[in-house]
């Protein structure tokens, strides 16, 4: 279990006001979205985790083949990932935003599971 927390905002508390812990798919989804929003070298002892996709709004198509390069690496070294078939990434873009949709199956499970979100505007 993980104490319940999506990047980027407040942790959450139980109905007791103890730490709200997480496990599952919403604990997968919790890691997955860290790992992706995380810039890279932000993590002082591990220099190589997170894709840094906040980095990619604006990017020129090419930019964006790499970035899906660079979520597939990074969603490969999550366990609770299936290695096969691989995660299927589609990006909606302009100037000030970047919507990101991946469609994964969960190690676990073998279900099939959506994850997307938006950075910047």
């Amino acid at each position: 279990m993980d104490v319940n927390h999506y990047f980027s905002a407040d942790v959450l508390t139980s109905g007791t006001g103890d730490l709200s812990t997480v496990d599952g798919l919403t604990q997968s989804q919790q890691r997955i979205l860290r790992r992706l929003l995380t810039n890279p070298g932000d993590y002082l002892w591990h220099s190589d985790y997170g894709a840094g996709v906040g980095r990619y709004v604006g990017a020129t198509d090419n930019e964006l083949v790499k970035l899906k390069a660079v979520i597939i690496s990074q969603m490969m070294l999550e366990d609770s990932v299936a290695k096969n078939p691989l995660p299927v990434i589609t990006f909606k873009t302009d100037k000030t935003s970047l919507t990101c949709s991946i469609q994964y199956t969960d190690a676990d499970s073998r279900t099939l599971q959506t994850l997307a979100f938006t950075v910047g505007e």
